[in-house]
């Protein structure tokens, strides 16, 4: 089926590729819409802000799992693990992690906590950095090393 549908799909080892945008964008979104609301408060722009920092936080955990099963999934050299897939990995997490705090925040006062809404919009600017750094990581494993697909044979080796 998804090879009529989508014929890139049959060329990836696993469905990290096609999960880890959707936590991007989502708290790209929830991050501007939230700063927004701060600036110009607005009760509609903020439950658009707590809706899309659930989505993200849904496709968060989507994204990590589907990343924690393409450990054993993709052919990468020693070295390619040890300079991109764990510092990857540990931004991801990280990011896993922020992304937890944030959204238990806002569920407990919703859809935009009153207390200590400098903290809160700070820690989705940690997020963000978190995040980025985490997705360069990301990017190169999958245009430098073909971590996401079978077009090379073999694991290829890390270089800078």
């Amino acid at each position: 089926m998804f090879d009529k549908l989508l014929p890139g799909v049959q060329h990836l080892h696993n469905l990290h590729p096609l999960t880890v945008h959707f936590p991007i964008a989502y708290l790209i979104g929830a991050a501007l819409l939230y700063g927004s609301s701060w600036m110009w408060p607005d009760d509609k722009r903020e439950w658009a802000a707590y809706w899309f920092l659930m989505l993200g936080f849904v496709a968060c955990n989507v994204a990590v799992a589907t990343g924690f099963y393409a450990l054993w999934e993709v052919a990468l050299s020693n070295s390619v693990q040890q300079h991109l897939v764990s510092p990857h990995m540990t931004w991801m997490v990280a990011t896993w992690i922020i992304t937890t705090v944030l959204t238990a925040w806002a569920v407990a006062d919703r859809p935009f906590p009153r207390a200590g809404r400098g903290v809160f919009l700070f820690l989705f600017l940690i997020l963000l950095i978190v995040m980025t750094r985490g997705a360069d990581y990301g990017s190169r494993l999958v245009f430098d090393y073909n971590a996401d697909g079978n077009a090379v044979s073999h694991p290829l080796r890390y270089s800078k």
